[in-house]
């Protein structure tokens, strides 16, 4: 039944690879996260400050640019998997975090702060926010582990992260606090990024595919290490929401499990099902009337996987 809802979810979204997009579709503003053009481009972009670049992560445009970073840097990797670097499987990172600030998830769901909001401070990424939290493991330990990993060549400056207002001690801040807090994250993306180096000369869609498990190991420790740490964000939440991140963190493990291509065209594709709002409470599945078949169906689906995984154990 498990593996039954899991082909719902995957198979029947049709995904494009990216080498049968056209230039055209590449280019399309659509295709990319929100506020993709004004993020930063590579690392000297940042403000550099006692001889340290600084990065404020929780700074939905600053976040981003260390994803830009991320594909600006290894772009020379995928060029053969699809035109303007649309092959590029880390693209699947920052699609789901543009996902996440569309959709209203990366404000502060406590309403304490503006933090988030549209009338208030709309680039402000909330520490209270579950998937904000989540998504940190899935953006700076990644970027840090590509640090190390050399990907973005010698540096002039070290590389050092801002912390929240909050639960400061929940995050990493630079490559060495990363190592020593997180040992087995920084080693799972800096092995991804190495494989990456090693075998760019000599890529073939079999080495695609190794690459593609390589970064769903590392994508799925990532989401391990940080389920219990935020388990406490989620009483911020709707249930309805709060079993619905619960639902797709679960789903993640058997969507990499499957090594999905998470290029451009097939992420946005996939992306395409997933609830266009956070959920609030009286949402009942799979009636809710502004979303359409396609998602009360996915969101079903996502939810019965979930219990199947836990009925079996």
């Amino acid at each position: 039944f498990g593996i039954r809802a899991l082909l719902v979810v995957t198979v029947t979204l049709s995904p494009v690879t990216a080498a049968a997009w056209s230039e055209n579709d590449v280019t399309g503003e659509d295709a990319y996260p929100p506020l993709w053009d004004l993020a930063p481009e590579s690392l000297l972009d940042f403000p550099v400050k006692d001889n340290k670049i600084v990065i404020s992560a929780w700074n939905y445009q600053e976040r981003l640019g260390v994803y830009k970073s991320l594909l600006n840097a290894s772009a020379k990797y995928f060029g053969a998997f699809g035109p303007q670097n649309s092959g590029n499987i880390l693209w699947g990172l920052p699609l789901q975090h543009g996902w996440q600030f569309r959709t209203g998830r990366l404000a502060d769901p406590s309403g304490v702060t503006s933090c988030g909001h549209e009338n208030g401070e709309h680039l402000c990424q909330s520490v209270r926010s579950w998937w904000s939290c989540m998504n940190y493991y899935l953006a700076v330990i990644p970027f840090l582990g590509a640090v190390e990993a050399g990907l973005f060549g010698q540096l002039p400056y070290e590389v050092e992260i801002l912390p929240p207002e909050e639960r400061k001690d929940d995050f990493c801040y630079s490559v060495k606090d990363c190592w020593s807090r997180t040992p087995k994250l920084m080693d799972d993306w800096k092995a991804f990024f190495e494989h990456e180096a090693v075998n760019s000369a000599t890529f073939s869609s079999f080495k695609l595919d190794d690459a593609l498990g390589l970064m769903w190991k590392a994508h799925t420790a990532s989401i391990a290490y940080a389920l219990p740490k935020f388990q406490d964000s989620l009483k911020y939440l709707s249930d309805p929401e709060a079993n619905f991140g619960k639902d797709w963190a679960n789903a993640v493990d058997f969507i990499g499990a499957t090594h999905f291509c998470t290029d451009l065209p097939t992420t946005n594709n996939f992306q395409a099902f997933l609830p266009q709002r956070t959920l609030l409470e009286g949402d009942a599945l799979p009636y809710i009337s502004d979303f359409s078949p396609q998602q009360n169906k996915v969101l079903v689906s996502l939810r019965a996987l979930h219990k199947a995984n836990k009925l079996t154990g």
